[in-house]
């Protein structure tokens, strides 16, 4: 939804999931997870050593993610990525890190940026706020068929399974929370189809620029 609006009026899209995503990755890579937990001193002292960008792919029509110069893009969709990011996404130094970073990409604005705390936390006076939500069982539907069409493993209860635990991880985590921002326009897409929902947050976006 993001990344359409951004094509269709000319913004840069910001993906800031696949930030904590690719940290994610980082992590995974260099063995920064242990049966207890994740080695938070290490991955401290790592943060200096992880950059993340964006770059358009004019095959797709959307923006790629790059991992120190590495295009990441599939790999930080796994499964084995999506189940580690919201224990890296609740530490405090991370946040702080991947913020800076994704402030520094929206100062010249004409930015759609989507993420958890965007409106709340990395842009609060931001023009336009949208706070997106569906079911549990829609988002992981969406996401079984994304990685299905993409060629990749997918198992449904398992998708639907880490859905509910990232929204409990997420919005109960100390350090910028999953929440609505109290000026962000809400909309439920559950029952909507692509189009709509395009022609929905069009339609929001031409009113915040009048």
């Amino acid at each position: 939804m993001a990344k359409d609006l951004a094509r269709e009026v000319g913004y840069v899209y910001v993906d800031t999931g696949a930030m904590y995503r690719s940290v994610t990755l980082y992590a995974l890579r260099h063995g920064l997870f242990t049966a207890d937990g994740i080695k938070e001193d290490e991955l401290r002292n790592e943060m200096p050593n992880i950059k993340i960008s964006f770059k358009f792919n004019a095959e797709t029509g959307r923006p790629d993610t790059y991992l120190n110069g590495e295009l990441v893009e599939k790999e930080i969709r796994t499964m084995e990525v999506s189940n580690h990011v919201s224990p890296i996404a609740t530490l405090g130094f991370v946040r702080e890190a991947m913020v800076a970073q994704q402030q520094l990409m929206g100062q010249d604005k004409g930015v759609v940026m989507d993420g958890r705390d965007i409106g709340t936390v990395v842009f609060p006076d931001a023009e336009l706020k949208v706070f997106v939500t569906a079911s549990a069982e829609v988002r992981a539907q969406r996401r079984y068929d994304e990685l299905k069409q993409k060629g990749m493993e997918a198992n449904y209860d398992d998708i639907l399974k880490n859905v509910q635990e990232r929204d409990y991880i997420d919005s109960h985590r100390e350090v910028s929370p999953l929440k609505k921002a109290d000026d962000a326009i809400e909309l439920d897409n559950s029952n909507m189809t692509i189009s709509e929902q395009k022609q929905w947050l069009m339609d929001r976006f031409n009113e915040a620029v009048q």
